[in-house]
């Protein structure tokens, strides 16, 4: 398995290596803002449970989705809000995690079965997953580190084998910060569910419908 400084070669053929790897089907390590995550394509259903598996999710775990831009949004989700649409033009790409509901109809699995109605959606800040989600199309998304574990932030760290992901790429050792802010775009009212790195004085300056917790 390799593990592929990012920070060093052309970004370019990295992207493209990353990206030929979701496209057939594998599952990578990247990292996001404060920490590292499993990659899959968002549609490649194996891919989705491999990813589950690895993390030692239970049935019924739902990934995150991951998008290169706020205009992908409206592909993968419906009855968007005025409310929650301000928040997406305020604060993405950033660590703003909207759930939403799926657009009727998509040919993917995130975990649940599509049993829930809802998924997490956000555009990425941290800039090679913003650029492979750009390339590639939407990202299922999960923490590096096994379930209920505190996220992994070195490289070092990680101990997957080459027969479970096809390629760590890493930026060395990232500096933990706080989790994403997270609002149920999915209610009515929409309402924020956990604040992290974006305060709720933050979110109702911009969208004061919302309901803070």
């Amino acid at each position: 398995m390799a593990t592929i400084d990012i920070n060093s070669g052309a970004i370019s053929e990295h992207l493209a290596s990353a990206a030929a790897a979701l496209k057939d089907g594998y599952v990578i390590v990247a990292p996001l803002e404060n920490s590292y995550a499993l990659v899959a394509d968002a549609f490649f259903h194996d891919a989705v449970r491999a990813l589950h598996v690895l993390r030692g999710d239970e049935l019924g775990v739902s990934a995150q989705v991951m998008i290169g831009s706020s205009a992908a949004v409206d592909g993968i989700a419906r009855e968007i809000s005025e409310p929650v649409r301000k928040l997406i033009d305020n604060f993405w790409p950033g660590q703003l995690s909207i759930n939403l509901k799926p657009q009727r109809g998509l040919n993917w699995d995130l975990g649940d079965g599509q049993q829930l109605d809802s998924f997490s959606v956000r555009v990425p800040s941290a800039d090679f997953i913003l650029q492979l989600a750009k390339a590639h199309g939407p990202l299922a998304v999960a923490s590096a580190a096994p379930a209920g574990n505190s996220p992994i932030t070195d490289p070092f760290d990680l101990t997957f084998t080459e027969l479970e992901v096809a390629a760590i790429f890493s930026v060395g050792s990232i500096t933990q910060g706080p989790a994403t802010t997270v609002v149920a775009g999915d209610s009515k009212p929409a309402r924020i569910v956990r604040v992290g790195a974006i305060s709720a004085e933050q979110i109702t300056a911009i969208a004061p419908d919302i309901s803070a917790p």
